[in-house]
């Protein structure tokens, strides 16, 4: 790939786009969205369809999978005012004094599986993000319905909130009931039931996000099946999406952002199917910036990989060099957002912008329920 000057400015990854492209709902099928092909080393671009992602693949790579799932973290009520509140549950916390210490973004591990809480049966203390956040202060109530309340419990430095959920039935069977599905703000619409299953991954399995990795949106069982056909492996890992997905780059100067850390997994298995690939001569093609990041915080300089599980905070901007990546599926990501600053640290960031452009141009739908592109 060409050298490039290396952008510092958070301005360096703006770009215009027209509200008419961002897309508020899915495509009408998963794989009918469109997918623009990226070439890193020339900055060629190909226009595509999804479908077309198998025939870009060869035997023997691998197909790198999220498989984490999103749940209902939204939940809407009333204080006792009668005034709105909305609560957004972020990560459930066995020791709420450590939580109110890191907040919804910091790395809460304690040596154990990350995931673990979240297979907790009856997990009643959450870290949240509750607004609006000046009145819902500690000892305030939020009702929502079906005899579901929410206690505020206490603050953390970085404005979340211990809470805790208070009713008559599990907490897992209050929060699928009575949760909303947790959109992102730029769609601006009621979540309704078909977000239920299209704010999903078909192969979501790992409850514990509260964005979905929206590159894996696109596949469909059966271009799955289609791309296993072709002898490409499928390899799952896991990333929990954070809060601070929703959250853009705000500083001034790029080394300046501190990114929130997200539990992560690599299983053994995965590891050993993702360094044999490797060995034979495969190429690792990667689903998504989450799955990026799992792979790139455990490869080691020359790429292999092991079994680990931890919480991740990698912010990868240029200049970064990848250990763990040969190709990227991804979709179209907010200006100056670190996502975007993640595709242009791969593909080069005058590539990119300039592909961005061209998807502009050309008509492509925007962000979460838009469509895709594959850099390589």
């Amino acid at each position: 790939m060409p050298t490039e000057a290396t952008p510092d400015r958070t301005a360096a990854f703006d770009y215009e786009l027209p509200t008419r492209q961002i897309a508020s709902r899915p495509a009408a099928r998963r794989d009918a969205s469109r997918l623009l092909a990226l070439s890193r080393e020339t900055g060629r671009t190909r226009d595509l369809r999804f479908t077309d992602l198998p025939g870009l693949m060869a035997p023997g790579d691998a197909l790198v999978l999220n498989d984490t799932r999103v749940f209902p973290a939204r939940l809407l009520g009333r204080k006792p005012t009668g005034a709105r509140a909305e609560i957004l549950l972020i990560r459930p916390v066995a020791d709420g004094s450590a939580a109110r210490r890191e907040g919804a973004g910091a790395d809460a591990s304690d040596g154990g599986d990350p995931l673990a809480a979240f297979r907790d049966a009856a997990p009643r203390v959450w870290v949240a993000i509750v607004r609006p956040g000046g009145k819902l202060k500690p000892g305030r109530t939020v009702e929502v319905d079906g005899g579901l309340a929410v206690e505020i419990l206490d603050s953390a430095p970085d404005g979340s909130r211990i809470v805790r959920l208070v009713g008559g039935d599990d907490p897992w069977t209050l929060i699928e009931r009575h949760g909303h599905v947790p959109l992102p703000p730029y769609i601006e619409r009621p979540d309704d039931d078909d977000d239920r299953r299209r704010y999903q991954t078909v192969y979501a399995r790992e409850t514990g996000s509260v964005a979905a990795p929206t590159a894996g949106l696109h596949f469909t069982p059966e271009l799955l099946a289609d791309i296993r056909d072709r002898g490409v492996e499928p390899v799952h890992v896991t990333l929990h999406v954070g809060v601070g997905t929703f959250r853009p780059v705000s500083a001034e100067r790029i080394d300046e952002h501190r990114l929130h850390a997200e539990a992560y997994r690599l299983s053994a298995a995965a590891a050993a199917a993702l360094n044999a690939v490797r060995a034979a001569g495969g190429r690792l093609w990667v689903v998504g910036t989450t799955t990026c990041r799992v792979l790139e915080t455990v490869a080691d300089d020359e790429g292999r990989f092991a079994e680990s599980a931890g919480w991740t905070d990698l912010f990868i901007r240029p200049p970064y060099r990848f250990r763990g990546v040969d190709a990227l599926v991804t979709n179209f990501h907010l200006p100056r957002s670190s996502l975007l600053m993640l595709v242009a640290a791969f593909g080069g960031t005058a590539h990119v912008l300039a592909a961005y452009e061209h998807a502009v141009a050309e008509g492509y739908r925007f962000y979460s329920y838009g469509d895709a592109m594959v850099v390589s």
